[in-house]
């Protein structure tokens, strides 16, 4: 037989092209198969409802994944302090005791003090609580060292105390030394009784909606209430002993070491219900470390200057005292149909992990695990040897051609054998035959023993499965 004369280029490729084009509008389904085996159909089931309940019961109720959320809100806090208390030597009122005096988210309440009164610029002995500020003679001062820990500039003497035996280095300075002169103080006796005005409005951009902490009367009902979470809730007036309390502290401890206390402020907003239900939550911690003893406690320092003979004279004061941090966070939520989509299709793919899983246990455990595997792929199998034309064998990988018979497999007993005369020979390819337009084959496994020992290809079982359509005529190639 004379060979076949081999196509210009040019046509193989248009002809190439139009497979190609052709085969890019096929429909492809993949394959069902139906294992008849009930514990793995019990596992199956099971991490599919596992999913659905994640999905159900998580993220769409608990963190509501079909709203559209906004964290964060625009916040503006005023505080008011009110109270009068009283120290050994005299009575405190609101304008002393509270630093500072604004009314802004941060604000500190004085409760006890270490004054030095009467300072003025001199000279005087070091404190003892500075770095080699102890000496026993001149030659121990060096004149003119400056100690940044230190209360003022040497002087270069050796001078004594201001009480017991002991000498330090004379500096200048305000004098006397702090820890020389101080009288302490405590004003934390009628501390527990003073009351805290906390106004809090807030207000949430992406959904236009705002909101305050304060219940809009005008029969003077702010003026007699005090702060209660179920009958007062918008009565924002506490009292300081019932912060302290909240926060888990001992105030008399408290008052007299100091600390920080957050007064947390907290709107979580349901936006698809009423905004009667958008209601602030409060809840009250320790913010400083109080187990490190060098970093628990608050205290600062500040002075009243004054005129004395016609010099400058000041009072320093060291003042210890309970800080208030009024934070305030929250989020709000409201229906969106985008991200309502896209959870629903997460939850939708998310349930294919039980097909995996089964899939898996299937191929890898089961018994006679290569019949199902032999049930489950479709081989498809090429001629070993060239058929002397690529665009034939470019048909047949893209299953424009018939495939020829599978040399993957053989029947029992007929290793060895040869092929048919027809089958050998290269070119020769079968006419197209039309595929059958029923409903996808459905192939039942009903236990592994009824397909074990059967010799399972792609061309075999189900040739109507591996049959297709040529409209085009590329097996014709």
């Amino acid at each position: 037989m004379a060979a076949a004369q081999p196509e210009p280029p040019a046509g193989a490729a248009r002809r190439l092209a139009r497979g190609c084009w052709s085969a890019f509008w096929d429909y492809e389904t993949p394959k069902v198969i139906v294992v008849k085996n009930r514990r793995l159909g019990v596992v199956y089931r099971a991490v599919q409802l596992l999913i659905l309940l994640y999905f159900v019961w998580y993220v769409f109720i608990v963190q509501k994944s079909y709203q559209d959320s906004e964290t964060g809100p625009e916040s503006s806090v005023i505080t008011k302090v009110k109270g009068v208390t009283s120290s050994e030597h005299k009575v405190w009122d609101v304008e002393e005791y509270v630093k500072p005096p604004e009314g802004g988210s941060v604000f500190s309440i004085i409760t006890k003090i270490e004054v030095t009164p009467l300072q003025t610029l001199g000279t005087c002995p070091e404190s003892m609580r500075v770095t080699n500020a102890t000496c026993d003679s001149d030659e121990d001062c060096v004149a003119g060292q400056l100690d940044m820990l230190g209360n003022g500039l040497r002087t270069g003497r050796c001078v004594p105390y201001y009480h017991g035996a002991s000498q330090t280095c004379e500096v200048s300075g305000w004098c006397p030394v702090e820890d020389g002169a101080s009288v302490s103080q405590f004003l934390g006796k009628m501390a527990p009784n003073f009351t805290i005005l906390i106004k809090n409005s807030i207000h949430y951009p992406k959904f236009q909606f705002s909101k305050g902490n304060i219940e809009n009367r005008k029969d003077g009902y702010l003026k007699r209430c005090t702060f209660h979470e179920v009958s007062d809730l918008y009565c924002p007036i506490f009292k300081l002993g019932f912060i302290v309390e909240q926060a888990g502290e001992s105030f008399t401890e408290l008052a007299h070491t100091g600390g920080v206390i957050g007064v947390i402020i907290n709107w979580d907003c349901d936006l698809d219900l009423s905004a009667s239900k958008c209601n602030p939550k409060y809840s009250f911690r320790r913010l400083d470390p109080k187990h490190i003893p060098a970093s628990s406690g608050y205290n600062f320092r500040f002075a009243k200057y004054y005129k004395v003979n016609g010099s400058t004279a000041r009072t320093l004061i060291k003042a210890y005292g309970i800080r208030i941090d009024v934070i305030v966070h929250g989020q709000a939520g409201k229906f969106s149909l985008i991200p309502t989509i896209i959870n629903l299709a997460t939850a939708l793919t998310s349930i294919g992990v039980g097909s995996f899983l089964c899939d898996w246990i299937l191929l890898t455990f089961m018994n006679k695990n290569k019949v199902y595997s032999h049930k489950k792929f479709d081989k498809v199998c090429t001629r070993r040897h060239s058929s002397g034309s690529w665009p034939v064998t470019l048909a047949l990988v893209l299953g424009q051609a018939p495939p020829p018979p599978c040399p993957c497999s053989t029947e029992p007993g007929q290793e060895g054998r040869p092929q048919d005369e027809g089958q050998s020979q290269a070119g020769a390819i079968l006419p197209p035959r039309a595929r059958p337009t029923s409903a996808p084959s459905e192939q039942m496994v009903d236990a592994p023993e009824q397909g074990a020992g059967q010799g399972l290809c792609a061309s075999k079982p189900s040739q109507q499965d591996s049959m297709l359509t040529d409209p085009r005529g590329l097996a014709q190639l």
